[in-house]
């Protein structure tokens, strides 16, 4: 009797798999995939990225700003030139992307409703920075947060996908609402270092009360200043937590 339960349960549970293989058949067939960085349809291959483009976009690699994250340049040694002078708010930063491979894919993900990069973001994220992620022992993952207003027209929060995506891969905690943003700021593309500091000042507010955190990262979609994640690192302190570690999907390279 328990022999046939077992066979049984194993016998529904195959059904279930091959169910949802054909559902997920179904879908691909009424939409087929994209390479998230070129937009051409994927076919022939089961990978989830065309082959051409997995050859030619390149991640950041060995030989980066041991603060930001930037990619270096061969000529650099430690610290891109921003990080010699600036005084940044965490404790360090990692990008997966170097930005100008991944540009048009990440305004894609962010204006045009590719939200489904983020899976495709968060598996490359997992690769290339997952071995330094998991030895942050971070209690959290926490995406920099869009204005209400810029909520409301976008209808997604770009970094919040990428976070909730990154969350599955690593069973690190998704906290989407314990960061608001609360001043409208203009776009921060155009302003120089000083004048984003102006733009961002007291624009967040952490308001995660009920658990006490003590170590989280902070993720957003692209590492130009730092300024923005700066500016959220300010509110996160204030609240107490001590560590405070970045992950972006793309950076340009140190100057």
């Amino acid at each position: 009797m328990i022999r046939k339960k077992k066979m049984d349960i194993r016998q529904a549970m195959q059904a279930r798999r091959g169910l949802q293989n054909l559902s997920e058949a179904f879908w691909k067939l009424l939409y087929p995939a994209h390479c998230p960085v070129c937009d051409e349809l994927l076919s022939g291959t089961k990978e989830n990225i065309c082959p051409l483009c997995r050859m030619r976009i390149r991640t950041v690699g060995e030989h980066y700003c041991i603060i930001c994250g930037k990619q270096l340049n061969d000529n650099q040694t430690a610290c891109c030139g921003d990080c010699m002078t600036a005084q940044h708010r965490f404790t360090r930063g990692r990008s997966v992307f170097c930005y100008e491979d991944i540009r048009e894919s990440v305004y894609r993900f962010k204006y045009e409703g590719r939200q489904e990069y983020a899976s495709f973001y968060a598996a490359e994220a997992v690769r290339v920075l997952g071995g330094d992620i998991r030895s942050w022992h971070a209690e959290a993952l926490i995406p920099i947060p869009l204005h209400k207003e810029k909520l409301k027209k976008r209808g997604y929060n770009q970094a919040a996908l990428f976070a909730e995506a990154l969350s599955g891969h690593l069973g690190i905690p998704f906290l989407d609402k314990a960061l608001v943003r609360e001043r409208n700021t203009v776009p921060q593309k155009g302003l120089n270092r000083e004048e984003r500091q102006k733009n961002l000042k007291k624009a967040f507010k952490f308001v995660q009360n009920d658990v006490k955190l003590n170590t989280i990262i902070l993720i957003d979609d692209i590492f130009t200043t730092g300024s923005t994640v700066d500016a959220a690192a300010d509110a996160v302190r204030e609240a107490g937590v001590t560590e405070i570690y970045v992950v972006t999907l793309a950076s340009g390279n140190g100057v």
